[in-house]
């Protein structure tokens, strides 16, 4: 087959691939005998029916199929080995139905080109990253956080802010009075610092073990049916009448202690042995959340990265007819001229970062493989089951929820993409030559607003 390209404008060429009969004949006869074969035809017994028959009864569909095959492998080939950079597909020119007869046929493509950028990565490209100062607070925030997740549960004669109060609950009266027949709970368990309504909550102020609170349990949280439900133990077609007072007999008030800073804790939060003492520990806090900043500051340098190669790269020329016959070609319906414009209008700016992340990756010799995705995988469902409170997990589980995901299409397809943009930004930063700056979160925030009201018209504008 005679494959030749030619040039036809900026960004735009012209495929034609010349077919002789050499290039297709002994597929299209091994497709015949195939059908031959196994397919059931009325007249002939399976596997007996001639080539003469063959041809006139499949022969034109056949050779229609395998033509059209050979043609695009060919095609595909020569951009694959010529490293042509299309755009869409080969839009092919002239389509015309297959006359039987010939032997010889001519195949022609225009091609739409993504211009050459020309994209450099280098330690002379500047690019910033900023840090977020871990502050005295985050310290103190986290540390509290950590002590109370590792603190002690303690019985308490006296209410205390945050307690669980345990107790027998009793439906009352109008009077106050308990209400015979009324609903009786002997195990109830409350916690008034989630109450909706404070004014309930600060009644349970100053009691003590032994002691009785009444207050309104739909009041407390609003009548929500299953808080309600699960604090009276009634079925939910019960709670929007349940507006009674209840009065709770106090068994027990039970707060959490939080841990001391002594080794157990240490070792609770850290590992065993990984911290000995108050200097150590606050070294350590300070580096495991500067590290849980860093996603922060890589989405940041993603951001203003994507913006760089848009303003440095942006303002290439496209082959706007050929693209538009794309948009044409690739719907349903017929578009008129009106609507192709717009969708065109619409989707340049999404066309011109395909063709900047394209060449990025290809100039940094990014790719992502199988297991790159299945790690990823794995980290996300380790990140999941940790929300749940499972840490300790053995290989066998994780490998279910990876192969849960792998295994759905779409899942799968999001998880490549994530793990190429983290190949991407990765390559990019370690190339480049970072301007590294330490802020403060407000300022980081501002940073962050700043480019959200930036992209916002351009944002706004492709959703009219």
């Amino acid at each position: 087959m005679q494959v030749n390209y030619e040039k036809t404008g900026e960004n735009e060429g012209k495929l034609t691939l010349n077919v002789v009969e050499a290039d297709y004949a002994d597929k299209v006869t091994a497709q015949l005998k195939e059908i031959g074969k196994k397919k059931d035809i009325p007249g002939f017994r399976k596997g007996h029916i001639d080539m003469a028959q063959l041809k006139k009864r499949f022969g034109k569909a056949v050779k229609s199929d395998v033509l059209n095959d050979v043609v695009y492998r060919a095609a595909i080939e020569y951009l694959r080995d010529n490293n042509m950079d299309i755009l869409g597909h080969p839009i092919p020119v002239n389509v015309e139905e297959i006359k039987l007869d010939d032997k010889d046929y001519t195949f022609t493509y225009e091609l739409a080109l993504a211009p050459e950028l020309n994209i450099k990565f280098d330690k002379d490209v500047h690019l910033p990253f900023y840090n977020i100062e871990v502050s005295e607070q985050m310290m103190a925030d986290q540390d509290k956080e950590l002590r109370e997740r590792n603190g002690k549960r303690t019985n308490v004669e006296d209410y205390e802010d945050r307690a669980l109060v345990k107790g027998k609950l009793q439906e009352l009266n109008e009077d106050g009075t308990v209400k015979e027949g009324g609903i009786v709970v002997e195990d109830a368990i409350v916690g008034p610092f989630v109450f909706k309504s404070q004014e309930e909550a600060k009644k349970f102020e100053g009691s003590k073990v032994g002691g009785t609170v009444t207050f309104n349990p739909w009041a407390s949280c609003e009548g929500n049916e299953a808080e309600l439900s699960s604090m009276l133990h009634i079925d939910r077609d019960k709670t929007a009448d349940m507006r009674s007072n209840f009065a709770m007999t106090i068994s027990e008030l039970i707060v959490n202690r939080p841990a001391e800073h002594d080794q157990d804790f240490y070792d609770a939060v850290f590992g065993k042995d990984t911290v000995h003492n108050e200097e150590e520990y606050n070294e350590k806090l300070r580096g495991a959340i500067a590290q849980a900043l860093q996603p922060n500051s890589a989405n940041l340098f993603q951001r203003q990265t994507e913006e760089y190669l848009m303003e440095t790269y942006g303002k290439m020329e496209l082959p706007e007819n050929l693209i538009k016959k794309l948009i044409a070609g690739s719907e349903e319906k017929k578009l008129t001229e009106e609507e192709v414009d717009k969708a065109y209008a619409d989707s340049i700016e999404s066309i011109k970062w395909d063709i900047i992340e394209n060449q990025a990756a290809r100039a940094l010799k990014v790719e992502v493989n199988k297991e790159q995705v299945e790690e990823l995988a794995k980290s996300i469902a380790a990140q999941q089951l940790r929300q749940y409170g499972m840490f300790e997990l053995n290989d066998d589980i994780l490998k279910m929820y990876v192969d849960n995901m792998m295994g759905d299409e779409n899942t799968r397809r999001r998880l490549a993409r994530q793990a190429f943009i983290q190949q991407l930004f990765g390559a990019i930063h370690a190339a480049v030559s970072l301007d590294e700056k330490t802020v403060t979160l407000d300022e980081f925030r501002n940073l962050a607003e700043e480019l959200n009201k930036k992209n916002a018209p351009a944002e706004e504008a492709a959703a009219e």
